[in-house]
């Protein structure tokens, strides 16, 4: 394993080291597609606005794309563009058969209803896993080629999961967030490992309480530092997925030099857990690395071809 102990304390689960891997695993499925089935992975990015943020991450997805053997589509519209017109360049690469995965960067401008965009990507290359009929395959546990494609931070959390546990039958799991994009996907992956599975959130009574009855406790409320070191269960594994940005004060305005924090207080959590992601470091350079490792499945569903497994580390 590519994790690190910290003193006696938790040991600290590196997920840029296991992106490093994936991404690697990526390439070399590539190779072999390209190789053995003359196909070469494709996604496209639709980049609307200026956003800094998101264009720094655009920027990432295409060159870690493109190091992976596989075809970059970047599409930049400007921040006016209306509804119709973003609807009409998703029809253009649904009927791409070059583009096997399309993302719409979000957040979109406010003209824009993301939910109508998202329903527009063929489920088959919505390789974000945001689409309603992906998140229904999740949710009934649908395999073989009507499987979903995931989303890739739940996925990305799922790989850390079982690297670092192995089986995670039988295991207690609380969730704390239940947004689309995290919190319930990520629910339905660990209730599909077969772990008993609670969703909190900022209303459940007692929350600290429920936290603390957790092998694997999962971070995902955009809070900074919210889940505190006494909420932890002794020995448990720590999922943080938050990334807070906050000043010197430990507020999140933004002013003087700020630091990134996760949605745990790292540094009371690594006294109590067994394990624990770091941020940065832990579960964002996964993502990327899962987005990649999507596109490699739907490329190959896309070819009646049965899809490598990735995930093993």
């Amino acid at each position: 394993m590519s994790d690190t102990a910290v003193s006696a304390a938790a040991t600290v689960i590196d997920g840029k080291a296991f992106a490093q891997g994936l991404r690697g695993r990526v390439a070399a499925a590539v190779e072999t597609l390209k190789r053995d089935h003359g196909l070469t992975p494709g996604l496209a990015v639709v980049l609307v606005g200026e956003d800094p943020a998101s264009q720094v991450y655009v920027r990432s997805k295409g060159k870690q794309t493109v190091e992976a053997g596989m075809n970059s589509y970047e599409h930049r519209l400007p921040e006016t563009t209306s509804q119709d017109a973003l609807l009409a360049k998703v029809a253009e690469l649904n009927a791409d058969p070059a583009v096997h995965g399309i993302l719409v960067q979000l957040p979109l401008p406010a003209q824009i209803d993301a939910q109508t965009v998202i329903a527009a990507i063929d489920p088959n290359k919505d390789v974000d896993g945001f689409h309603v009929i992906n998140a229904g395959r999740l949710m009934t546990g649908a395999t073989g080629a009507a499987a979903p494609l995931v989303p890739c931070t739940p996925l990305g959390c799922l790989m850390l999961l079982k690297h670092h546990l192995g089986n995670l039958s039988g295991l207690d799991a609380v969730v704390v967030g239940r947004s689309n994009i995290v919190g319930k996907p990520m629910g339905q992956l660990l209730l599909a490992e077969s772990c008993t599975v609670t969703t909190a959130h900022s209303r459940t009574r007692d929350l600290p309480a429920v936290c603390r009855r957790a092998d694997i406790l999962v971070a995902a409320v955009g809070r900074p530092e919210m889940i505190r070191g006494d909420w932890v269960k002794p020995g448990a594994t720590v999922i943080d997925v938050g990334i807070n940005r906050i000043d010197p004060a430990g507020d999140a305005s933004g002013g003087g030099k700020s630091r990134l924090v996760g949605d745990v207080a790292y540094d009371e959590a690594v006294a109590v857990a067994g394990a624990i992601t770091p941020v940065p470091g832990g579960v964002g350079p996964m993502t990327i690395a899962c987005l990649l490792a999507n596109t490699v499945t739907a490329a190959c569903r896309a070819q009646g071809l049965t899809p490598p497994d990735l995930g093993a580390g």
